[in-house]
């Protein structure tokens, strides 16, 4: 007879460690993750199903290939079924138990794997499995804490450097007991990235420890330490007035973008003042406030330009991507000409810089300058023109997942616009494939599904109908 398995079951700790279970992990391959749980931790399919919420049979179909998982909030019930130690996690591209941990990264902690490719004016995606996750919970809670946080007193500055070390046990550095402004570069530097892949849930459950850790960082350090470590707050706020701009929470994003310029100004950075000014330009549109967005993006860019004699690719790329903010606040209030005038500057700086990076998190270039052509289009009401935009895209050239799903949603809009309720909803799963919490997290695209489901013809109405199901959203 074979040997019991000892309750509660338990996955050896060493199994975590090896490597094949890491690149399973970090390629977020849970079939195979499942295979090596029974090869090596001899747990049987049906432990594995009771520990992760799956029938015997389900999880036969994930071990063999012919089913796979995509949904973050799966992930994670498998993570906690498991019991993946923290390691496990971060390499499977979920966040820590240990926030301090989340703010402080191993390098080798970065989830690996190329996006998928999407074209975007052919059929045959089958439909993408993504269910409801609930973006704030607790980590959003964190974050209004950390947004919302007052400066910092006397007696918690002169204890900012223990309190900060203490948050940095684990990850020992030479020298005295004070910020490393490498971690927090790195930890800023990953949370960026991870924004930019669209694991908003994971974002913001790193953001309040970093935000604290930054906080403490510019009160106790001095000259151009203290410099770098308000540009840091400048991008860690610009995160998280980003993320928060995606769930609709208009007074904290505005109070996390304000923040932002403030870092940027105690800086000294005329580029991280640019930079900023993206972030409270984007605020200004989701108010409401069409013209003096603007006028703030276009007066930023004015001034960034008269800066610069010989124009860095980070110069380069702030400078182009104020012009497109300011186009479409531009068109967000029918002026088609300042539009017009802005996407031709903003294309020049494209061509300037020759290729799409992403310097400065910008994720400037040419394709990106099209992005932003589809969204203006289809703001001005010209849906045709916007698909003729959208065609011209080399989706595959732009270098990050918040862009490329961006540019698929608005492309979905124009086909919905246009009433090709097939094309948009093709193109809304393919959003979906390269960036599942773009799609189940954001209220704005709840009302495309919506909007789709409300008019689609009979053809396609039954398959409009379950894909709406399959996100918890309802008519």
């Amino acid at each position: 007879m074979p040997p019991r398995i000892a309750e509660p079951y338990e996955v050896p700790a060493s199994l975590w460690h090896r490597p094949d279970m890491l690149a399973a992990l970090k390629a977020r391959d849970i079939g195979a993750v499942f295979r090596l749980v029974r090869q090596y931790g001899g747990l049987s399919q049906t432990v594995i199903g009771s520990l992760t919420g799956y029938s015997q049979g389900k999880v036969s179909a994930i071990m063999s290939g012919s089913q796979q998982v995509i949904a973050l909030e799966v992930f994670e019930r498998i993570a906690d079924g498991l019991h993946m130690p923290d390691q496990a996690r971060m390499a499977l591209g979920l966040a820590p138990r240990d926030l301090a941990a989340a703010a402080i990264p191993r390098q080798d902690a970065r989830p690996a794997g190329p996006p998928p490719t999407v074209d975007l004016v052919r059929h045959g995606e089958d439909e993408t499995e993504v269910r409801r996750r609930d973006f704030v919970g607790l980590a959003g809670a964190a974050l209004f804490s950390a947004v919302v946080a007052q400066p910092l007193t006397r007696d918690e500055e002169a204890a900012g450097a223990d309190d900060l070390a203490a948050a940095l046990t684990e990850y020992p550095v030479a020298g005295p007991q004070l910020p490393e402004l490498s971690q927090l570069a790195t930890a800023v530097a990953r949370a960026k990235r991870t924004y930019q892949a669209c694991r908003y849930s994971e974002v913001a459950a790193m953001l309040p420890a970093l935000i604290h850790s930054l906080r403490l960082a510019c009160a106790t350090l001095d000259g151009d330490a203290r410099l770098k470590a308000h540009a840091l707050s400048a991008e860690a706020h610009h995160v998280a007035a980003s993320i928060l701009l995606k769930q609709e929470d208009k007074g904290l994003a505005w109070l996390a973008a304000d923040r932002s310029v403030h870092a940027a100004q105690a800086s000294e950075s005329p580029l991280m003042m640019g930079s900023s000014a993206r972030i409270i330009t984007r605020a200004l549109m989701d108010g409401g406030h069409h013209r003096a967005a603007t006028g703030m993006a276009s007066s930023a860019a004015q001034r960034l330009n008269a800066a610069l004699s010989q124009p860095s690719p980070n110069d380069l790329s702030v400078y182009g991507t104020l012009l497109l903010r300011g186009a479409v606040a531009a068109a967000q209030h029918s002026n088609r000409h300042t539009a017009a005038e802005l996407l031709d500057e903003a294309e020049d700086a494209g061509r300037r810089l020759g290729y799409d990076g992403n310097h400065m998190w910008t994720a400037f270039g040419p394709n990106n300058v099209l992005c932003h052509r589809v969204n203006i289009a289809l703001s001005l009401g010209d849906a045709g023109t916007a698909i003729e935009n959208a065609r011209r895209i080399d989706i595959n050239a732009l270098p990050i997942n918040e862009r490329k799903a961006t540019v698929l949603l608005d492309t979905s809009r124009a086909f919905l616009a246009w009433g090709k309720h097939d094309r948009a909803l093709y193109i809304l799963r393919a959003a979906g494939d390269i960036a599942p919490e773009e799609i189940t997290t954001r209220p704005a695209t709840h009302r495309l599904v919506r909007d789709i489901l409300a008019t689609a013809p009979i053809s396609i109405r039954r398959e409009a109908r379950e894909y709406a199901e399959s996100l918890g959203v309802t008519a």
